[in-house]
């Protein structure tokens, strides 16, 4: 079986399958997360991913990251995008995404932004085989003497083979 790899690592795309969305507020911080929702696709292809914010006291970071599989006479095409960004004081945002050499691609994006004890920080783990694709993103915000703010978003899609 030829195999067929794109892998891109840009943060767009969420915006193409329906989505569900929540989020968590409190007096001074915020964690949200979104999912895209299974692909109604012939049998054999997968979409999905997930996306996660979160914020307080004037920072802010948000990561997400969406893929799909399609498998077509013996030819599979895998792509993955995943991207972060991060706003305050004191930032930091990284992503990466890479082929395992079975045919698999794995992504992840991080960001994070503090200032003194304030902070948020969000990350997304996407994997994509001719199987499916699985994404996670956890996101948190802290204020001093305050409960952490939390939120996690899983989705797991199967092509149907």
């Amino acid at each position: 079986m030829t195999k067929r790899i794109i892998a891109i690592a840009a943060a767009t795309g969420l915006a193409l399958a329906p989505a569900a969305a929540f989020a968590q507020t409190t007096s001074s911080g915020t964690a949200s997360g979104s999912t895209t929702m299974p692909s109604t696709a012939p049998s054999g292809s997968a979409t999905g991913g997930t996306a996660g914010s979160a914020a307080a006291g004037g920072t802010s970071a948000t990561t997400l990251g969406i893929g799909a599989t399609s498998t077509e006479s013996g030819t599979t095409s895998n792509s993955l995008s995943t991207g972060g960004a991060a706003a305050g004081a004191k930032t930091q945002e990284k992503s990466k995404v890479h082929e395992t050499g079975q045919g698999e691609l794995k992504g992840q994006s991080k960001a994070q932004a503090h200032d003194g004890g304030t902070f948020s920080k969000s990350r997304t783990k996407t994997t994509v085989d001719e199987g499916g694709v699985e994404s996670t993103t956890r996101s948190m915000s802290h204020v001093p003497g305050e409960k952490p703010v939390k939120s996690t978003t899983t989705i797991g899609t199967t092509t149907g083979q």
